[in-house]
């Protein structure tokens, strides 16, 4: 069904859409693991996967621990053509049989659903987040969204069992408007889960930028129509296929502005290793640009650079910290680097989620911690604005500090302390920069891995299942 089904758009609306052309992409893309196996891809990609490693792969195919059932196998040309000199992008393409040994992780991870009042929207925080695409151009096989793009059957609230469905149009437009209505009416917050303003959306997935012109577009005049402020694009298109953004694109983003100039964009995009943007020699290394900074790849410089120029479009850079593929100081260093050198804010680093088969991402929280501080020793105080964040069910909460020192006189702190803050919560964001303490646990790749070593719990992440302060519990 397509997403914009049963929507009647405005007349100024109709007058931009018509102005609108989708462009043409040839993006080379290989799907599964199959076509590997058969050589039935050029000849320069036959040896992406060794002989060895499409042996293992395909002993799994139909079992429970079948790697494209965990998440389809997918890559673009441009990818590829990076990736054959990168570890750490072939790292995040390439399906490896270590993604199924222990597919321990949560269906629903952050318990979406619990706050979805139309298919396809979130609305857990102040914006709202929409499925507008299933898909992307190549697939992270770390991916946040192996639900949405594996197409699982997830268990709703009412107990029905369904796959994650995308957002239509028409329903959103809907739903926006009667909030903020009700928002409006009720002195500036909502009567029942006291929100302000649903003034931010994030269009999202899979990947908005797979879809055409004409379809992002849509979006675009029909969320401002709607009272949207801010309307942000979350894409890994500058990566996976950077030649998407060409001039019939720029266009459109014209004419929108044009149409509905009080209405800002941010594109919330998504580098994980500079390897992904940055040239390289034949030997390995970047390349010094006679002006400052490294030289970039042509096409992602050329749409970088297009974006930039827009005052009306921020862009916004935010990457989780995954195993062997950037949790490295020293190339997180240079992204954050470069990124600010190129108009790209750095936004959030992440630790990895709780997906199916985490185990085989995640690194320990506190050397996530480290990594990225580590990372930012050299960094200006611009360059190094980027927080860790770690998504409670609760809400995002940051990584604030690690202690390398015990804390005297506070149990639980014998071996140092972890300090989270909660950024975000749930509804009217109520608990907003309350923190929990819990005492550092070296192996912890989630909230679970400190559940007997908590110290103080302001923020709630633990005493909503019950868990209380480990002092608490010894004096019962």
């Amino acid at each position: 069904m397509s997403t914009l089904e049963k929507y009647l758009p405005s007349e100024r609306e109709q007058a931009f859409l018509e102005k609108v052309v989708n462009g043409k992409y040839d993006r080379q893309i290989i799907t599964g693991i199959a076509k590997f196996a058969r050589e039935d891809v050029p000849q320069d990609m036959r040896a992406f996967y060794s002989r060895e490693e499409l042996h293992q792969i395909l002993e799994l195919k139909g079992t429970p621990r079948d790697l494209e059932a965990r998440m389809p196998i997918k890559i673009t040309r441009h990818y590829y053509e990076q990736a054959q000199y990168s570890r750490p992008m072939q790292t995040l393409v390439k399906a490896s049989p270590r993604e199924t040994y222990d597919l321990d992780g949560a269906e629903d991870p952050g318990k979406q659903m619990t706050y979805s009042p139309r298919e396809g929207l979130i609305h857990k925080y102040e914006l709202g987040l929409l499925y507008v695409a299933s898909t992307c151009s190549a697939h992270c096989r770390f991916c946040y969204r192996e639900e949405l793009i594996g197409r699982k059957q997830i268990t709703r609230e009412d107990g029905t069992v369904a796959p994650k469905g995308l957002a239509q149009l028409g329903e959103i437009v809907e739903y926006i408007r009667g909030h903020n209505m009700l928002v409006a009416a009720n002195g500036g917050r909502h009567p029942e889960t006291g929100r302000e303003k649903l003034r931010e959306i994030l269009m999202s997935g899979g990947d908005p930028m797979v879809l055409g012109n004409r379809n992002i577009a849509a979006w675009l005049a029909g969320l401002a129509e709607a009272g949207v402020e801010n309307v942000r694009i979350g894409t890994k298109e500058l990566a996976f296929h950077p030649q998407r953004f060409d001039q019939t694109f720029f266009a459109m983003l014209d004419g929108f502005h044009q149409a509905y100039p009080e209405t800002s964009l941010r594109m919330i995009v998504h580098f994980n290793h500079p390897d992904e943007f940055l040239r390289k020699t034949p030997q390995g290394g970047y390349i010094d640009n006679p002006g400052g900074g490294l030289e970039w790849i042509a096409e992602t410089r050329a749409a970088v650079n297009e974006l930039a120029r827009r005052n009306w479009i921020t862009m916004h850079n935010q990457s989780p910290i995954i195993r062997d593929i950037n949790d490295d100081a020293d190339s997180l260093r240079i992204m954050q680097r470069e990124m600010l050198r190129n108009g790209i804010e750095n936004h959030y680093f992440f630790c990895g989620r709780d997906i199916i088969g985490h185990k085989a991402f995640n690194i320990p929280i506190e050397r996530t911690w480290q990594v990225l501080n580590e990372s930012q020793k050299g960094l200006s105080g611009v360059e190094a604005h980027a927080r860790l964040s770690i998504t409670h069910y609760k809400g995002k909460t940051e990584v604030a500090a690690v202690t390398n020192e015990p804390v005297p006189g506070v149990p639980g702190g014998e071996r140092g302390v972890v300090i989270f803050k909660l950024l975000r919560s749930a509804a009217d964001a109520r608990d907003r920069c309350k923190v929990t303490i819990v005492g550092r646990n070296p192996d912890a790749i989630w909230f679970s891995g400190y559940d007997d070593r908590v110290i103080f719990d302001e923020a709630g992440l633990y005493s909503m299942y019950g868990i209380k302060p480990a002092f608490l519990k010894a004096v019962e």
